[in-house]
């Protein structure tokens, strides 16, 4: 028996036009593209601060860096840690619903996909820390895993459905990063390249998300439903907060006071301009909660609003 793959079948092509399976290794270029920004400049908050604007290219150009090691070394342990611990599941028939095999096949698709996406963004970090002479800073994700993982606690007998509400938001929001770096021709062309390989493959995944999130919700209790709808607000948040640690960090190691490293990120990611990229960037997710009734339920559309996520 033949199954159907996802519905829209944007995975009918994966064995032609993925990334793993299309795109050639990305390497850096044999000239001066190592010169150029390591990210957008735009994209990094603290790099307009007063206090960081005012100092050397030099200066700017680690903070520009350790923001880019950051977010490669963020892909690559979110993807095996977060997206494939869900997409295994559902793979494996172990996420307690029930799909076609299509959607199973999809998953396994899924799961190559994000290790190589994995993959090449500790590959990016590594020939850049060796191109440029500008070593990453030690990374740790189990904080933000841990954090992430937090709301699963509290709910232990529905931890694989929280793991699978997980995947859902991060793999439907919107933040403009793949969009944005390849566009922005002062970044080296090997950010760019992944960042682009990222996107095509990103667009499959959210459509098989969304659609995924409709047979789970079509499955659920209304009191899971009502859990669900009750630990969203607070799962989207913790997705989206800024990674302001990890840019304490840097500021800090670039020879910035613990004062003044407090100073930049307060300024730089006060809480209204975190609420409204929050809120920007999960918007396409909060829409297809929308489309489902999620918001309808009660005491949910009040959640959201409490939490910064709807539109005054």
């Amino acid at each position: 028996m033949v199954h159907a793959s996802t519905k829209l079948g944007v995975f009918d092509s994966w064995h032609e036009k993925s990334g793993v399976r299309a795109s050639p290794r990305r390497t850096i270029p044999e000239d001066d593209d190592i010169l150029k920004d390591f990210f957008p400049r735009h994209l990094v908050a603290h790099l307009a601060h007063p206090a960081v604007a005012e100092t050397d290219e030099v200066l700017k150009r680690y903070l520009l860096a350790q923001h880019m090691y950051h977010w490669m070394g963020f892909t690559t342990a979110f993807e095996l840690a977060v997206v494939c611990r869900a997409s295994k599941l559902i793979a494996e028939r172990e996420s307690g619903i029930e799909v076609p095999g299509g959607v199973r096949m999809d998953a396994y698709k899924i799961l190559v996909d994000e290790s190589y996406h994995a993959l090449y963004s500790f590959d990016a970090v590594e020939q850049i820390q060796a191109r440029s002479g500008i070593e990453a800073l030690p990374y740790d994700f189990q904080p933000f895993l841990v954090n992430l993982d937090r709301i699963g606690d509290d709910h232990p007998q529905h931890r694989r459905l929280v793991q699978l509400i997980q995947v859902f938001v991060f793999e439907t929001l919107i933040t403009g990063l793949l969009v944005d770096i390849p566009k922005d021709p002062n970044v080296v062309s090997l950010v760019r390249e992944i960042a682009r390989d990222h996107a095509i493959d990103e667009g499959r995944h959210h459509v098989y998300f969304a659609e995924f999130f409709g047979h789970l919700w079509g499955q659920l209790e209304l009191s899971d439903r009502r859990l669900v709808a009750a630990f969203l607000p607070d799962l989207i948040v913790r997705s989206l907060q800024p990674a302001t640690l990890s840019a304490s960090t840097a500021l800090n190691a670039a020879g910035f006071s613990s004062t003044v490293t407090r100073s930049i990120i307060a300024e730089s990611y006060d809480r209204e301009s975190v609420s409204a990229g929050i809120r920007s960037a999960a918007g396409r997710t909060i829409g297809i909660l929308e489309n489902h009734g999620v918001l309808d339920l009660p005491g949910a559309r009040e959640g959201f609003a409490a939490a910064g996520l709807l539109h005054p």
